[in-house]
C-alpha cells in the first residue's frame, strides 16, 4: 500500500465519522460526560472513535487516538509510522452548537505529519493534504463519497486513480484571499489568554490595521492554510492529536508550524503528548 491509499482510507473514515457525529448533534441524545481530566466527552466522540478505528484498523498501522491514548510510551516509541486521530476536535464547540468542530486524522512518519484529513461535518467541508501531493479543500462531499464508494479497492493503482478524481473536484490551497484584507490573526474561540492579547497588541503596533478572527478546533490551522488568516499563535495547551492533521494541511499549503519563539517545527510521538506553544504562519 502507498500513501495515496492511506489518504483515501482516512478520507472515507473521516466522512463516515462526521455523519455519525451529526446524527448525535442533531438529536436529543446529547448527554455530556466528564473524562478523568475534567474535559467533556459526548456520545459523538465515542461513535466517531469507533468508526475511525474500525476502518483504519484494517490496515497494518498502529493507531493513537485521543479516546485511546493510554498506550505506554515504551510501546509506541518505536513506531515509525502510525495514525494519530482526534475523533471530535472541538467538543466544547460541539456542545455550544456553533458548528466549529472537526474530525482529525493524520499519518505520522518519523515524528512528522505525512498526511492529514480534517472534516468539518456541520459545514460539510473537507480539508486534506499529503506530502509531495499538496493541500486541498473540498465542499462537494456527496460527489467525493460517490467517487469513493464506486471506486475504492485494495490496490494502490485504484487508490491513485480515485485520489486524482477527488483532487479534480477539490480546490488547491492556498486560496488567493489575502490581497485585499488587513493583516489577520486567528485565535481560539474558547481559550483566550493574556499572552494572546499581548501578541495581538504587538502585531497592531507592527502592522497598524489588524483583524482578529475567532474560531474553534483545528479550523484555525485550516484557515491559515487557506489564506484567510496570516498567523495563528497558540499560547495555551494542546495535544498532539489536536494539531497533526492541521499541520500537514498547513505545511503542504506553504505555511510553517513552529514551536513558539523558535524555528523548530512541532514534532510527534513525544513521551509527553502535550504540545509546546506554537505558531502557524504564512
Amino acid at each position: 500500500m502507498n500513501d495515496k491509499f492511506y489518504l483515501l482510507t482516512a478520507l472515507a473514515a473521516a466522512i463516515d465519522a462526521g455523519h455519525a457525529i451529526l446524527d448525535v448533534y442533531r438529536s436529543s441524545d446529547f448527554k455530556v460526560e466528564k473524562k478523568a481530566d475534567k474535559s467533556p466527552l459526548t456520545l459523538a466522540d465515542k461513535r466517531s472513535h469507533g468508526i475511525i478505528v474500525k476502518r483504519l484498523g484494517q490496515l497494518d498501522i498502529p493507531i493513537l487516538s485521543e479516546e485511546g491514548k493510554d498506550i505506554l510510551y515504551e510501546q509506541r516509541k518505536s513506531w515509525e509510522t502510525y495514525w494519530l486521530i482526534d475523533p471530535l476536535d472541538g467538543t466544547k464547540e460541539f456542545i455550544k452548537k456553533n458548528g466549529e468542530f472537526t474530525v482529525n486524522i493524520a499519518i505520522i512518519r518519523n515524528r512528522k505529519p505525512a498526511a492529514g484529513v480534517i472534516y468539518v461535518p456541520d459545514k460539510n467541508v473537507l480539508y486534506y493534504a499529503l506530502n509531495n501531493l499538496g493541500s486541498f479543500k473540498a465542499d462537494s462531499i456527496d460527489r467525493i463519497e460517490s467517487v469513493i464508494s464506486q471506486s475504492i479497492g485494495p490496490t494502490t493503482e485504484i487508490a491513485a486513480e480515485v485520489m486524482e478524481n477527488i483532487i479534480d473536484i477539490s480546490t488547491t490551497l492556498p486560496l488567493n484571499d489575502s490581497a485585499n484584507r488587513p493583516y489577520s490573526i486567528i485565535g481560539s474561540r474558547s481559550h483566550a489568554s493574556p499572552e494572546l492579547e499581548a501578541f495581538v497588541e504587538e502585531k497592531r503596533q507592527e502592522y497598524g490595521n489588524v483583524e482578529f478572527i475567532s474560531a474553534g478546533s483545528s479550523l484555525k490551522l485550516c484557515l491559515v492554510a487557506e489564506g484567510k488568516a496570516d498567523i495563528y499563535p497558540r499560547t495555551g495547551p494542546t495535544m498532539e492529536w489536536d494539531t497533526a492533521a492541521g499541520q500537514a494541511i498547513a505545511e503542504n499549503a506553504g505555511c510553517k508550524v513552529l514551536q513558539y519563539g523558535t524555528s523548530d517545527p512541532l514534532i510527534y510521538n513525544k513521551e509527553n503528548l502535550l504540545n509546546p506553544w506554537f505558531v502557524v504562519l504564512r
